[in-house]
């Protein structure tokens, strides 16, 4: 938002759909894809006498993220039934959490533009996915798949603590990290199986005056969250400047036009009538079980960024960069640990894998170099068997055909030139293929020296010790 007169106040509700191999209240596959209505039964489509059973694995998953995210478990803690008509819902209500949800009051800490950010959790809650509508080209009819019906959804909703499109990005990012990081949530944000929804109002700076609030429905990629909401704090403060009401309302992003589209008119918490559900009794969490949870939960993305920069010495941002994914972690902590230099497998790791895997579109747990194998390629960079240069070559190679540095360069003769007299002969060769350079060099201008160093480096085809290239080419002329 340009508009330096107001101020965002934005809360965030992100839905995640839970890693269980069972749906929330049934025994039907918790499966993506898949032909439509393949992956239902009588309780996932409540149809008439079938009766709910709680999934126990998705109310684990939900009590560990809630003590993940700092919040108090609740206990007892009950389902509601959310009753609202729509065609993906074949029961006509959802079956939910209202009061007394079962993580409550945490918070999220994480990093914007360099400075720390807090955003408090209000609560955790779990429900039940609902089905999913579909419209085909040319086909004036609507279509309905209930297969995600009854999918196990966590749902977490924040304070409204955030103040800038750049501020819900960040949150989103260490929000999903966290959750995947626990293994609760693949987080693919393209298969919805992350999703956020953004609550966006704005106020005038040094004021409590908000507008009325918006919600701004599904949106599935970081991009998106940051492109809609700045253009609905646009929307909003041009209808302030207008003299026009903001009205309470459910909007859609329209990427085509880069606007945010009302849907209809926001239903008020009275209108869902929200009641317990009689099918299902309260469920009570011991200290022993939220003991067991506890102990689950792994070293999450922040505290293992913290780690990584005292014990390895990295930056914060070469920390953030590795730990924002669970399994670069690992492999990073696997070639660090085994090549013994931390930095240079902190650069190879977010240098030249990072780029071969993006270009491939490529997970770490799909690349043909073993962590082991790189660890080996750094080895013999600082045994001195190979120069930096020859190391990328030996690279491309490893990733490509999936074989060792060792072989790699024993196939192809791509060891080091140590030998002063093979390098001196090469010094020779350049300096007088270059007599004007080596003028200019031996007059004082020593910035040459790099040139030199270069053209060392070439006709040896990298294979020439850089050091000892650099010695010899001050030596020869006399630098």
């Amino acid at each position: 938002m340009s508009d330096t007169r107001y101020e965002a106040v934005v809360g965030m509700e992100v839905h995640a759909e839970l890693r269980t191999k069972s749906k929330m209240f049934c025994g039907c596959a918790n499966a993506f894809g898949g032909d439509a209505n393949t992956q239902t039964c009588p309780v996932c489509l409540g149809l008439p006498g079938s009766l709910p059973v709680p999934n126990r694995r998705a109310i684990e998953l939900v009590v560990r993220t809630s003590l993940a995210l700092n919040c108090s478990i609740t206990s007892p803690t009950i389902f509601h039934r959310k009753n609202y008509f729509y065609p993906d819902l074949p029961k006509a209500y959802q079956i939910s959490q209202y009061d007394d949800p079962i993580g409550q009051h945490g918070y999220v800490d994480f990093t914007v533009n360099g400075e720390p950010k807090r955003v408090r959790i209000r609560r955790v809650h779990l429900e039940e996915d609902t089905g999913k509508l579909f419209h085909n080209p040319g086909d004036v009819s609507s279509h309905v798949d209930y297969n995600r019906c009854g999918v196990p959804l966590m749902e977490v909703v924040s304070e409204p603590d955030i103040h800038s499109a750049d501020e819900a990005r960040e949150y989103l990012v260490a929000l999903r990290n966290i959750l995947v990081y626990l293994g609760v949530s693949d987080g693919k944000m393209e298969e919805g199986s992350f999703r956020a929804e953004p609550n966006i109002s704005v106020r005038p700076v040094g004021t409590d005056i908000l507008s009325t609030r918006t919600e701004l429905k599904n949106l599935n990629s970081f991009r998106v969250v940051y492109r809609g909401i700045d253009a609905e704090l646009a929307r909003q403060v041009a209808m302030i400047e207008r003299g026009e009401p903001v009205v309470q309302c459910t909007l859609r992003w329209d990427e085509a036009t880069g606007t945010t589209i009302p849907m209809r008119y926001k239903e008020s918490e009275a209108d869902y009538r929200y009641f317990p559900d009689p099918d299902l009794i309260p469920l009570e969490f011991d200290s022993a079980f939220v003991e067991e949870q506890r102990s689950a939960l792994p070293e999450l993305p922040r505290a293992k960024s913290e780690r990584f920069q005292s014990q390895y010495g990295l930056s914060a941002y070469d920390a953030d960069v590795l730990t924002a994914d669970r399994e670069t972690a690992d492999y990073f902590e696997e070639v660090a640990t085994a090549c013994g230099n931390p930095k240079a497998a902190a650069n190879w790791v977010t240098g030249e894998l990072a780029r071969v895997l993006n270009a491939g579109n490529l997970t770490i747990t799909q690349t043909r170099i073993p962590s082991a194998g790189l660890a080996e390629l750094i080895k013999l960079i600082e045994d001195g068997v190979i120069s930096g240069t020859i190391a990328k070559m030996v690279f491309e190679s490893m990733f490509n055909e999936g074989k060792t540095a060792r072989h790699v360069v024993e196939e192809k003769g791509l060891t080091q030139v140590t030998d002063t007299g093979a390098i001196d002969a090469i010094v020779d060769e350049v300096i007088a293929a270059n007599p004007s350079e080596a003028a200019r060099y031996r007059a004082g201008e020593e910035k040459l020296l790099g040139f030199f160093v270069g053209q060392v480096m070439k006709l040896s085809r990298g294979k020439a010790n850089p050091g000892m290239a650099n010695e010899a080419v001050k030596r020869k002329l006399g630098g």
